[in-house]
């Protein structure tokens, strides 16, 4: 399944169904049962959106280097990341939520 983001301001945003989720449930807009793959971010939700997926971008940055420094520590061989971690997949979406916000528009996704 695939993750369709819109808004007026920019172009679609489409992401796969694990990447959508994840930041979705970072954002605070896990999809409930009612509703599975629908939704709205307004744009007086956008500031705290983009908080939360920043503050998870840093944590998740301060993660690996933490294990990369333990594994160096401990004489290991340095660990593997997946090649795209959230800071990579989250600027896109991070971009659009600033653009709308400042046009007042919402994004949906599923409608």
């Amino acid at each position: 399944m695939l993750y369709k983001f819109k808004s007026k301001v920019t172009g679609d945003l489409i992401m796969l169904e694990p990447n959508g989720r994840r930041l979705l449930q970072i954002i605070g807009k896990e999809s409930s049962s009612a509703q599975p793959d629908k939704g709205i971010v307004l744009p007086q939700q956008m500031p705290a959106a983009v908080n939360a997926l920043e503050a998870a971008i840093a944590k998740e940055d301060a993660d690996r280097q933490a294990a990369m420094a333990q594994a160096m520590a401990e004489g290991r061989e340095a660990p593997k990341f997946e090649a795209l971690g959230l800071r990579q997949r989250a600027l896109p979406f991070i971009d659009m939520l600033r653009r709308c916000e400042q046009a007042g528009e919402p994004i949906t996704w599923g409608v």
